[in-house]
């Protein structure tokens, strides 16, 4: 791989039966491109986990993955409610999902933990009533 790639979805809100679809194209795609099976794994987790919780939390919104040569870098960004204390919903088993979407499997507040634990730097932007931006990066050894 030569330079830099860029790739963009939209992810709809409320949509279970689509959601995913990003994590698994953009896997598909780092596969013919060679990317160490490690980083592509750590991509697929923690891009799945971020994009089921725009599903969940914010009525969906946009993903922009951008690859070069030594790094994956994600920005999942959503005009939803926000979330009101980010180191609180960074808690394992802490979780604001309804009980409907805790019907589905979801829910159990390792979102955000996951998403943490499978990238190699991660931060986190939200305002409350405007939305939340979240910033992942996997380096590829």
């Amino acid at each position: 791989m030569e330079n830099t790639m860029k790739l963009h979805y939209e992810v709809d809100g409320d949509d279970f039966t689509r959601a995913g679809e990003a994590s698994a194209n953009v896997k598909k795609t780092l596969r013919k491109l060679g990317v160490a099976p490690e980083a592509i794994r750590k991509v697929a987790i923690a891009l799945y986990e971020g994009e089921i919780n725009m599903v969940i939390h914010a009525e969906g919104g946009y993903i922009d993955i951008e690859i070069t040569p030594n790094k994956i870098t994600m920005a999942l960004c959503d005009k939803g409610k926000g979330i009101e204390n980010v180191e609180q919903a960074m808690q394992e088993g802490y979780s604001t999902a309804p009980d409907e979407v805790r019907s589905l499997g979801f829910g159990a507040g390792m979102g955000l933990p996951n998403m943490k634990k499978y990238t190699d730097e991660m931060s986190v932007e939200s305002t409350v009533g405007v939305g939340t931006n979240v910033y992942m990066t996997v380096f590829i050894q």
